[in-house]
């Protein structure tokens, strides 16, 4: 079985990656997964989300770790980490 969820890439990873893209994955995978099979694409999608680089995670606009499983449907989303001042 699979899981197919909807991409979305926020601030310098939009505009590297575009704003929103499907995934397919085995059943029970994970956020960090999820990124393992983008970087395996090459190209711009290793190096916006190379593990060298800071990417924070969110499932359906919840923070999440790179443990946290995915399901059918959900939205997970890739974005830098935010400053303030």
């Amino acid at each position: 079985m699979t899981v197919t969820v909807k991409l979305r890439f926020f601030a310098s990873l939009r505009e590297q990656l575009g704003e929103a893209d499907t995934l397919t994955l085995p059943d029970g995978a994970t956020v960090g997964q999820a990124r393992d099979a983008l970087m395996a694409r090459g190209g711009v999608h290793a190096e916006a989300l190379a593990r060298s680089r800071a990417v924070r995670a969110a499932v359906n606009q919840k923070m999440a770790a790179e443990s946290a499983a995915l399901a059918e449907g959900d939205e997970l989303a890739f974005f830098p980490p935010v400053t303030g001042g």
